[in-house]
């Protein structure tokens, strides 16, 4: 963060200072709530939860470094005390963005985000020091605690913004005023929680409305409820996509042998050929993305092409390729799922395949409501109609539904299988595995699939994957 003293801090927050000999000492380093990651001249944020009170390790935290606690009591040891802590974080993160002298680029999405939040980071990073949220890190204590990452040599600070209800973005973009508001697309994910996709359209279009006039709003050209967008804001609006009126669009898109996107990147400035390493063609038009708010800033085509095929992934578990020594691929993609991603994943996984047998290990997609029947469904079916070699559907009700649409759909039989829970996918797998295989594993967060693939990979003996 950039260097404030405890007494500014404090008069930011609205705070009162408890058991701080010297309000002029500052804060230098990082600003975090896991008592962890605390450094010397760290400021730590006392959160309660439901099992743990962040209060209760403010002597821990002194000893390893940190300079004061945020709070919303006294501890006894250096306290800015508020009386909302999230909202005191909020205000402080306000502040600092204010005083930076950094772009801000911020992103939504149904799907996408944190692929896209990492192409657009590392392409901008050849170009001035940026800093951009770490993994998932997209709602109101993340998000703060991104912007508060920044310094004084920060030039592009680059914010994902989640969203599970109207005015949650607009709450964000209230913290960190962006100057260019990317959407990438209107999906499903989140359904249950919003609705209906006019609602989730409503709520990711609070960025663009966020936008000042000489900002700029970067919308998908190839989905009509993120393209509608355009009339919601007053800044310039600029396209991507395939679509032959995108601004910055992709042409003769293909696959390599290995299933990694290629194409011919066109922006207003020039084009330029894209090989990518990472995997599945659904990265084109997160790349078209990154792209786009690459050329408003200033990179040439050559210079985004070069980025783009260079990058690569910087969150754990999305479309994470390991091969093992005998020759099978694991991709684990388990960090999350809803059936845009999920389609995408099994379309990867049939193109990884090229000759070689494939394995979709899938489990449940959250937060569906009353379309999740349907859309495990429909999963299922894809997955024959792109003669995936065998579905593995793990997990209760929503897995045997991923199960009976693949058979409905092709009378499977021995090619799906529905079984309880991980070990016994990676029982199943170990089992009948053969050199060359491709195994996907891909599920929502809350299911811990990721455990199957990192099972896959470390060898070892039946027994060693947690309950979930």
């Amino acid at each position: 963060m950039i260097a404030l003293s405890l007494a500014e801090i404090a008069e930011v927050v609205g705070g009162q200072t408890h058991d701080i000999p010297d309000p002029s000492v500052q804060v230098t380093g990082p600003v975090v709530r896991d008592s962890r990651e605390v450094e010397p001249g760290s400021l730590f944020v006392a959160f309660v939860g439901e099992r743990v009170d962040g209060h209760d390790f403010a002597e821990a935290v002194v000893a390893a470094g940190a300079v004061a606690v945020l709070g919303s009591r006294p501890t006894g040891l250096p306290t800015i005390v508020v009386a909302d802590v999230q909202k005191a974080l909020g205000a402080l993160a306000r502040h600092v963005v204010q005083r930076l002298g950094a772009t801000l680029v911020a992103l939504t999405g149904s799907a996408g985000k944190t692929s896209t939040k990492d192409l657009i980071a590392q392409v901008l990073q050849r170009k001035a020091p940026t800093v951009w949220t770490p993994g998932s890190f997209n709602n109101e204590i993340g998000l703060p605690l991104t912007a508060l990452s920044a310094t004084d040599e920060t030039r592009f600070l680059v914010l994902e913004m989640g969203a599970r209800g109207i005015g949650h973005i607009r709450y964000l973009t209230d913290l960190t005023p962006p100057r260019i508001g990317l959407v990438l697309n209107v999906g499903t994910a989140h359904i249950g929680e919003f609705g209906g996709r006019e609602q989730i359209a409503q709520a990711k279009g609070e960025l663009v409305e966020s936008l000042p006039e000489d900002g700029a709003a970067i919308l998908n050209a190839d989905d009509p409820l993120v393209r509608a967008m355009a009339s919601r804001t007053k800044a310039k609006v600029i396209l991507f996509g395939e679509s032959g009126e995108a601004d910055v669009r992709a042409e003769n898109v293909r696959l390599t042998d290995s299933g990694q996107p290629s194409f011919m990147l066109h922006t207003p400035s020039g084009c330029s050929d894209v090989t990518m390493r990472l995997y599945g063609e659904h990265h084109v038009s997160n790349a078209l993305a990154a792209a786009a708010v690459a050329h408003e800033l200033g990179m040439s085509a050559s210079e985004i092409a070069t980025a783009l095929s260079e990058a690569g992934s910087l969150s754990r578990w999305r479309m994470e390729v390991t091969e093992r020594p005998d020759g099978v691929t694991v991709v684990n993609d388990a960090y999350n799922a809803n059936p845009e991603s999920m389609r995408a994943a099994l379309r990867a996984l049939a193109a990884m395949g090229n000759g070689r047998r494939t394995w979709a290990v899938l489990g449940k997609m959250a937060e569906l409501g009353d379309e999740a029947l349907a859309e495990h469904d429909a999963v299922g079916r894809l997955a024959v109609r792109l003669n995936v070699s065998k579905l593995v559907a793990v997990g209760g009700r929503e897995a045997s539904w991923l199960q009976l649409g693949a058979y409905n759909e092709g009378s499977w039989g021995e090619e799906s299988v529905h079984v309880s829970d991980a070990q016994a996918a990676v029982d199943l797998l170990r089992s009948e595995l053969r050199p060359g295989d491709v195994v996907l594993v891909k599920a929502s967060r809350s299911v811990g699939l990721e455990s199957v693939a990192e099972a896959l990979l470390a060898g070892g003996t039946e027994g060693e994957v947690a309950a979930r």
